[in-house]
């Protein structure tokens, strides 16, 4: 919460660190969260939009000394996404980001999100950070 900017039920890592110049990122899906319900009853698994924003939010963590200027990551861009295992309630899933490429206030990045290991997401952002309130 001292690093990224949402709160509630729409932060979406539990604990999240910079190493070697990426972002590590961990959310363990409880089953009571509001987007499994209906997505599928009986079979619940997180949707892939919700993969995408859990990644971005990670990412968000490598911008983290520009937040603290006033700024906001916004992401505009989501490119490449390719979804590869289902995410059930009971899994960690893990996040591995980093910024590929930097035009302020324009940011690039890559993700990849895993369970036990496995690969369940990948795709590329990107953000623009802005003035908070405009």
């Amino acid at each position: 919460m001292a690093i990224l900017p949402h709160r509630d039920a729409m932060l979406l890592v539990d604990e999240a660190q910079m190493r070697d110049g990426k972002a590590y990122g961990t959310y363990r899906v409880r089953g009571d969260e509001w987007f499994l319900r209906g997505h599928f009853p009986g079979n619940p698994v997180v949707p892939g939009v919700i993969l995408c924003e859990m990644l971005a939010q990670s990412a968000c963590v490598l911008l983290s000394d520009k937040e603290s200027a006033g700024l906001t990551p916004y992401l505009t861009g989501i490119d490449g996404v390719r979804l590869k295992k289902p995410v059930r309630p009971g899994d960690v899933f893990e996040t591995e980001c980093e910024i590929t490429k930097a035009k302020p206030p324009f940011y690039f990045a890559r993700g990849v999100g895993r369970t036990g290991g496995e690969v369940c997401v990948k795709a590329e952002f990107s953000f623009a950070l802005v003035r908070d309130g405009k």
